[in-house]
């Protein structure tokens, strides 16, 4: 049976023009992308998002505005669900108190489920290090919309 898999992303941008990406591994496998996940039923999508960066970065924010929606199929890397992928320009209401990180899929400790964040200068994201199909579309428009032009 197919299905839509609904999902919302916060795209956190600081005062150094970076952007806050959470790398991942789930069940040994590893991912990066924004923060954000699956909205559950009966949730909307702002309420949806602000509730997945509790979770996820212990964080409330506020959302500033629309940035994009996906506008082609994928299908779901973990099952038969095609994904339909929801981002928002948020901002926090507190600073984040996380224990950011430098490199990629630098965790602490070990399990199933791994998390770690990092700030990455948008005009550094590298695409190729961003794993889904969506999410590498907004890295993209990322960079053209907020890299510094004079650079």
């Amino acid at each position: 049976m197919s299905y839509f898999n609904v999902r919302v992303y916060g795209l956190l941008i600081n005062q150094h023009n970076e952007v806050l990406v959470s790398d991942e591994e789930e069940y040994g496998v590893r991912f990066s992308k924004f923060p954000g996940g699956g909205l559950e039923f009966g949730e909307g999508l702002i309420d949806g998002l602000k509730r997945e960066f509790v979770e996820e970065c212990n964080a409330e924010i506020e959302v500033v505005s629309h940035f994009y929606t996906t506008d082609f199929f994928e299908k779901s890397s973990f099952n038969d669900s095609q994904v339909i992928s929801i981002y928002y320009l948020v901002k926090e209401k507190a600073p984040l108190e996380l224990a950011f990180k430098t490199k990629i899929y630098d965790f602490d400790g070990d399990g199933e489920l791994l998390q770690a964040f990092r700030w990455v200068k948008i005009e550094d994201l590298s695409v190729e290090e961003i794993t889904f199909r969506t999410d590498k579309t907004v890295a993209k428009l990322l960079k053209k919309q907020f890299s510094d032009p004079s650079l």
